[in-house]
This record gives structure tokens, C-alpha cells and sequence, in this order.
């Protein structure tokens, strides 16, 4: 019978491997460009990408995160390099912690909340791939935007890209 993660989680791994291919095309001199003065900066937005795997682990850790209260913010990355190791750092902690994660951990709830309003309470495994996988995938897709638009080959995610064909 297959565990929890194995059924909601197993392609963790692949989508890891498969954002840090995105990640790889990021350049240090091209940090700072924005696609729209409302957008996050191509840095900044490879950066949240490359922590997002920590967001997974307090998922998996805490019970709740209450967005009223002061989070501490990162120094923002300046190279390609250190993005990168902040991204594998970060995604190897990830998959050892879910890997001694038990079922019954993650059937147990994840609350979102602002102060006293709680917007999001679902179980754990669903938080974790709603919150953490999908959500990176979701960045990652912009980020592949950025790259179209800055002329860098973008790299194919399901299948070639237009700059593999």
C-alpha cells in the first residue's frame, strides 16, 4: 500500500529537479530587471522560488502560520550561485523531512490565518501540495515568462520548449 506521500507528494522530486533547470538559467546581471513595475524583480521572484521549500517545511512543522504577526525577511541574493545553493539547501531539507514524515502527521490539519480569520485549514498533505508544490510551480511558470522576455533560453518543464526544438 503506498503512503500518503507517495500518492499526494511522489512527483516532489521531479518538480524540484525541474525548477532548479529554471532556476539555472537566472543571471546575476539580470537580477534586478522587472517585467512591470507591479512585478517582483527577476531576482526577487527567483528568490521566493528558492525558498519556497522552507514555506514547505513550516507546513510540515507548524501547525499554523499566522500572517498578522512579523516574519523575518531574507537578504536579497545577488548571484545566480548563491540562489542556486539557497534553492538546494532548502529542497534537500524539504525531502528528508517528508521522508520521516509519517502518515498520520500529514492527515493532521495546517491552518492559514490573518489574526482571527483562518483562510485556509485543510489537511497537512493537501497544504503541502497546494501551498508548496503548486505554488512553486506557479512561480516557477512566471519566471519562464521573465526568461522569454529577457531573450534566455527558456528549458522544457513537460516536454521541449521552444528553445529545445
Amino acid at each position: 500500500m503506498q503512503s500518503i506521500r507517495q500518492l499526494s507528494l511522489g512527483d516532489l522530486e521531479i518538480e524540484l529537479r525541474e525548477t532548479r533547470r529554471v532556476l539555472e538559467r537566472a543571471t546575476t546581471e539580470k537580477l534586478d530587471w522587472k517585467h512591470h513595475d507591479k512585478s517582483r524583480s527577476f531576482g526577487n521572484l527567483a528568490q521566493h522560488i528558492a525558498e519556497l521549500p522552507v514555506f514547505a517545511l513550516t507546513i510540515l512543522n507548524q501547525d499554523e502560520i499566522d500572517f498578522a504577526k512579523p516574519h523575518p525577511r531574507s537578504a536579497a541574493i545577488a548571484t545566480r550561485e548563491k540562489l542556486l545553493a539557497t534553492f538546494d539547501e532548502n529542497a534537500a531539507k524539504l525531502t528528508s523531512a517528508l521522508d520521516a514524515a509519517g502518515d498520520e502527521r500529514l492527515q493532521t490539519h495546517f491552518k492559514m490565518r490573518r489574526g482571527e480569520n483562518v483562510f485556509y485549514d485543510a489537511p497537512r498533505f493537501q497544504a503541502l501540495r497546494r501551498m508548496g508544490i503548486n505554488h512553486m510551480i506557479h512561480h516557477r511558470g512566471q519566471l519562464t515568462v521573465f526568461l522569454r522576455e529577457l531573450g534566455i533560453p527558456v528549458p522544457g518543464v513537460y516536454g521541449p520548449s521552444a528553445d529545445e526544438r
